[in-house]
């Protein structure tokens, strides 16, 4: 077992979205270093059913960085102490043996929890709902190498879409704020001429849809981006604000 890790655990645990919630202290030993974070869930997870006591319940899917599952709050701070990397990439050799790690879910209002570490995001599947698409006529759709994009705002273009909607975002900031995960999925349609037909209705839905999960104001301190695993930037949520300043002015007009 040379070389493996103990360590002590902090997980919240709680019922429902109602129940008051609280955290719990496990002990975990001779865990390798080379262990995902996940996997060493897995081995408490496995003690806690042999010991007939309840699993703790988190979310998971990919394992690859991928799907913005792994939603966890690791000692304050969304997917723990590296820098663009989701909970499923991060491995045990990122802490040291005897380490305490607190382990917490999402905190944010329009992230209900649903059991211990597992919260409902389909607040954002609702914002997307309200106009993160194109719309497509039936029949043969143009050839995309047909259309001529500048190559910046190709490559902003992409930049932005590679958010997976994990949600760090709001849990990094204070006031629970979706505006970096909405702009991005704002920007990613509006810098392509695909996007331009719909892109006034689109902002102006999805920015009303987001208000409506109450979701908190966006007040500038750049949590969101210090944190995102991708990387997402703060310059999304500058053209998502002129284009719904713009959207707004264009429809007092008419």
């Amino acid at each position: 077992m040379s070389g493996n890790m103990n360590l002590t655990l902090k997980v919240w645990r709680q019922k429902n979205k109602d129940d008051r919630g609280k955290f719990e202290t496990y002990p975990v030993q001779h865990i390798s270093p080379d262990m995902s974070f996940l996997e060493m869930f897995d081995v408490l997870n496995e003690r806690l059913i042999n010991e007939g006591k309840d699993p703790v319940a988190f979310d998971h899917d990919c394992r690859e960085g991928i799907c913005g599952m792994c939603s966890m709050f690791i000692n304050g701070r969304p997917h723990g102490p590296l820098q663009g990397v989701t909970t499923c990439q991060l491995h045990m050799r990122s802490f040291r043996n005897g380490d305490t790690i607190v382990v917490e879910p999402w905190r944010a209002t329009a992230f209900p929890v649903i059991k211990d570490l597992a919260v409902d995001r389909s607040a954002f599947d609702r914002v997307i709902s309200a106009g993160g698409f194109i719309s497509v006529n039936t029949g043969n759709a143009q050839d995309a190498n047909s259309i001529p994009v500048p190559k910046d705002d190709a490559d902003a273009a992409f930049a932005a879409a590679t958010c997976i909607g994990c949600g760090a975002c709001v849990a990094a900031c204070k006031n629970a704020s979706a505006m970096l995960f909405v702009s991005a999925k704002v920007s990613q349609f509006a810098l392509l001429p695909q996007g331009q037909a719909e892109r006034q209705e689109r902002v102006l839905s999805m920015v009303a849809q987001m208000d409506a999960e109450g979701f908190g104001s966006c007040t500038n301190t750049g949590a969101c981006e210090a944190e995102c695993p991708k990387g997402i930037s703060l310059s999304n949520i500058a053209r998502m604000n002129r284009d719904y300043i713009g959207a707004q002015l264009s429809t007092q007009k008419a």
